[in-house]
């Protein structure tokens, strides 16, 4: 084979071992956000290093659900949640 495509091969796997390995990281803080939206109400989950980081992900969960479009995704993204709960 090609030097390039040995090295091809080693970016793919050298990619796919971090992605292998990340997954895996125990996140520090996880959280339940649920969110009413136009009448609409969803609950998503989110875990990352950061509580910040883990709201947000739990908020983009949980809008993911109950709005459409990225101008309605953003609008509920920025709605209060109804509820917080860290887990």
């Amino acid at each position: 084979m090609k030097k390039t495509t040995w090295l091809g091969i080693l970016f793919v796997v050298l990619v796919l071992g971090y992605l292998v390995v990340s997954s895996f990281k125990k996140q520090a803080f996880r959280c339940q956000v649920c969110i009413t939206y136009k009448g609409r109400r969803d609950c998503g989950t989110g875990a990352a290093q950061s509580e910040t980081e883990a709201r947000r992900t739990a908020t983009m969960t949980a809008c993911a659900v109950i709005s459409s479009g990225v101008i309605d995704s953003s609008q509920c993204e920025n709605t209060p949640p109804d509820s917080v709960e860290w887990k």
